[in-house]
Order: C-alpha cells, then sequence, then structure tokens
C-alpha cells in the first residue's frame, strides 16, 4: 500500500497556499550514512522530504517557489550514471523527476551551486530548517552570500529566514483519508505480529527469538523496515523503558513488555502489550496489568474532538494515583500525592505522543502556551504504564521487577475516536486464552 502522486500533490498545493509571494520554501532529502567500512545502513527518506515529494532517494533537494512562472516545484536530484547504477541501482534522474514525481522542473545535482543562487535571487523570504542538517546549513549560507555578492548587478538576497517547521508540521499533524489508510494497514500488520509473538513465547526462549516473530512477520507483509528498535524487555528488563538489548533469556513467572511497530509506505505504528512468558497471569501481575488497562481504556473513551491534550494525560495519572493507593503501593490523599509527583516512581513518562511519518511524530502539543484540543485527523498513542524497581525496597517484594505497558494507536474522528491497533488482546482474559492455543 502506497500514498498516490496526486496525494503528494495536494500537499505541495497546500503549502504553496501558505507560502506568501515572493518566498521560496528548501527542504533537504536526507543523506546516506556509513554504518562500517564498506557497509551502509538501509537508506530512510527524510520525512518532510518524502512528505512533499514522495521521491526515495538520497541528497536531492526540493525548491517551492509560489507563483513562478516556469513552475513552482522544482526538484535536484543523483544523475543517472549507468556505471554507478550496477552497483547501487536505478536512479530517477531529471526526466524521471518530472516525469514521474511531477516535477515542473528537475537538475542534476552537478547544477546546484549554479542553479540554486538564480532561483533564490529576488525572493524576499527563505523557509528553511535552519540547524537540520549542518552541512546543507554552511551551503545555504554560501549561496546568500554569493547573491549579495552581486547585489552591484541588481541581485537581491532574501531579507527573511523562516524556519519551515511551523507551516510543514501543521499540515503533517492531520492525516488525510489517504494516510489514514496506510496507517490503519501498518497497525494491521503490526498488531497481528504481536499476536504470533504472544503465540510462541515459551520459558527458556530468549527475547530477540520473539522480536523475530515480530520482525519476520511485517517483512513477510510488505512493511520490511520497523518504525523503531523493538523493545522486547521479559522479568525486570521491562522496567527499563527503552531496553533494546532483547538479548535475555525469559523465564518461567517473567512477564514480557513488548513495544513494536513496522512502518508501511514511511508510516509508523506502535503498540505495546505486556504478557506472561507462561501464558498465566500472577495475581500481583493481573493486578497491577488490570490497572494499567482500566486506565487505558478509561483514557481512550475520553478523547474526542475539543478535548486539551493534556487531559488524557492527567487523567492517566490521576486513574493510576487511585489504583496505587488501593495496591498499598501509595500511601496517602490522591490529589496531594500528585501534587507532590509521587506516582512518578513508578509512572515516569506521558500518557502518548502523535503519530505519523515519524513515530515520536511532528505538531505542536501548545498553541500561544495553551494544550491544544484534538480535533479529527490527529493520530497519538495511549500507553500508561507502571514500572517497580527490582532494587525498590520501599515496596514489598511481591511487586518489584515487574513492568506493564499497555499501549495502542488511535485515530481522533468527528464523532469520538477509533482505535487502530483494537486486533491485539489486552484483557487478561483474552491474552490467556490466545497463549492457552499455542
Amino acid at each position: 500500500m502506497k500514498i498516490a502522486q496526486s496525494e503528494f500533490a495536494r500537499r505541495r498545493q497546500r503549502l504553496l497556499e501558505k507560502l506568501p509571494a515572493g518566498s521560496v520554501a528548501l527542504v533537504c532529502a536526507a543523506h546516506l550514512k556509513t554504518r562500517n567500512r564498506d557497509a551502509e545502513y538501509s537508506f530512510r527518506q527524510d520525512s518532510d522530504f518524502y512528505y512533499l515529494t514522495g521521491f526515495n532517494e538520497p541528497d536531492a533537494l526540493l525548491l517551492l517557489i509560489p507563483g513562478r512562472v516556469e513552475g513552482e516545484f522544482v526538484l535536484f536530484c543523483p544523475p543517472r550514471d549507468p556505471q554507478m547504477e550496477i552497483w547501487t541501482g536505478y536512479r530517477a534522474g531529471p526526466e524521471g523527476c518530472v516525469r514521474d514525481f511531477g516535477a515542473d522542473q528537475a537538475f542534476s545535482l552537478t547544477e546546484l551551486e549554479q542553479t540554486v543562487p538564480s532561483l533564490l535571487d529576488g525572493a524576499s523570504r527563505l523557509y528553511y530548517a535552519l540547524g537540520s542538517d549542518e552541512a546543507l546549513d554552511g551551503r545555504v549560507r554560501g549561496w546568500l552570500n554569493e547573491i549579495r555578492g552581486r547585489a552591484r548587478q541588481g541581485a537581491q538576497a532574501p531579507e527573511e529566514l523562516v524556519l519551515l517547521d511551523n507551516l510543514l508540521h501543521e499540515l503533517r499533524l492531520f492525516k488525510s483519508e489517504a494516510e489514514q489508510e496506510v496507517m490503519r494497514r501498518a497497525a494491521e500488520i503490526s498488531a497481528e505480529a504481536h499476536c504470533r509473538a504472544m503465540r510462541a513465547a515459551n520459558p527458556g526462549m530468549h527475547e530477540y527469538q520473539l522480536e523475530a516473530e515480530i520482525t519476520g512477520y511485517c517483512m513477510q507483509q510488505g512493511a520490511r523496515f520497523q518504525a523503531y528498535s523493538p523493545i522486547v524487555g521479559a522479568g525486570a528488563n521491562a522496567c527499563i523503558l527503552h531496553y533494546i538489548e532483547n538479548s535475555a533469556p525469559m523465564q518461567d513467572g517473567d512477564l514480557v513488555l513488548i513495544d513494536a511497530g513496522c512502518e508501511l509506505d514511511n508510516y509508523a505504528s506502535d503498540i505495546t502489550r505486556t504478557f506472561p512468558v507462561n501464558g498465566r497471569f500472577s495475581d500481583e501481575q493481573k493486578a497491577l496489568y488490570q490497572l494499567v488497562l482500566d486506565t487505558q481504556e478509561a483514557c481512550i473513551a475520553a478523547m474526542k474532538p475539543g478535548v486539551p491534550w493534556n487531559k488524557i494525560h492527567d487523567l492517566s495519572v490521576e486513574c493510576l494515583t487511585d489504583g496505587l493507593i488501593k495496591l498499598g503501593l501509595l500511601v496517602g490523599e490522591r490529589d496531594a500525592l500528585i501534587e507532590e509527583g509521587a506516582y512518578r516512581r513508578f509512572y515516569m513518562h506521558r500518557i502518548g505522543h502523535w503519530l505519523g511519518m515519524d513515530v515520536h511524530d511532528v505538531g505542536q502539543y501548545k498553541l500561544k502556551g495553551e494544550w491544544r484540543p484534538l480535533e479529527p485527523g490527529m493520530v497519538m498513542t495511549v500507553e500508561p504504564g507502571l514500572y517497580i524497581a527490582p532494587d525498590d525496597d520501599s515496596v514489598e517484594p511481591r511487586w518489584r521487577g515487574i513492568g506493564i505497558r499497555i499501549e495502542d494507536d488511535v485515530l481522533v474522528t468527528p464523532a469520538g475516536c477509533e482505535v487502530l491497533t483494537s486486533a491485539v488482546p489486552k484483557t487478561v482474559a483474552a491474552i490467556e486464552e490466545l497463549m492457552a492455543r499455542r
């Protein structure tokens, strides 16, 4: 499943409409990165660049120039080189950028230095993500200085440099129907991958074997890459929020926390489930798990247009604190405990984050200093958790070393919300039933 070129064209048009006359927007593609000698990491395109072009080659450069007679959409790309293509694969070249990606004009990267200054000459404002690419920052300064150096010949460099992020990232925050469909499919693939991991789990296995269940299935379904490094933490490893070693054996009686999601056409999914390696929750595990699940379900039920983003987090804090008091893990009055942050010993992260082309996607959480209200088209994760450190001697030994997080991807709709990742079981009964069928 891929986004159609007509969708990319609509995105460019929406951004062009927001750019004032006399401005230029410049967006850079990602670069190949060396992993070790003679080997590179798999290429992943810059999200902003891909959002506007659908073009998946490194080192390219996009200029959007509203009102330009010769064309508003200009691409610079790697040149065709038949000899190099034997080693590195097909390149579109300038002709392919026009034919296949809708560029009004396209040039080889070899023409950057002579062509870009002429495209910037006479513009009053340059929109550019300063600071995101140090090497390109230097080139942009060079282009501007070159134009300034020709001032007596009538050249005029942009007078203002404006960060593009606010305009572009606000567009990316609201997912179109096409984006929602890709994200639904990514969620479906990841959901089944988690179910397979539950069915595969057994004491004596290693964490990386469950990681292989997840990643292998996603690849078989056409999602070759994960949206982030999978977390598979058994036992006390589940209390390490960003644990990615995934190398330990899983013991009988352990819970295992899996936080993993595939990426499809550069769109992320993000799911966390926690389940018993042997298929049965202990009493302590069940009590903490049910508290996290009840909290998550309350937060999802509260999601609808108009609700401030932070209200969902505050609700999670209230629910978890109430539950921790009932379990005897916190002692005191709820509001006072929340005020002093007592819950942070067990719940140290926020309720979630925007989700889209990046797993921690772009978009402001506040507008003019106030938490922004949820609106249709936004996608966020809802992921409360509890983590009782294995060395926390302030609690009874029976609670120590238990880490639990439950995470789903939730789309805000006009009527409320849609859980994109609902196909993964998350009640105690449903998990135990699924695992009993191994």
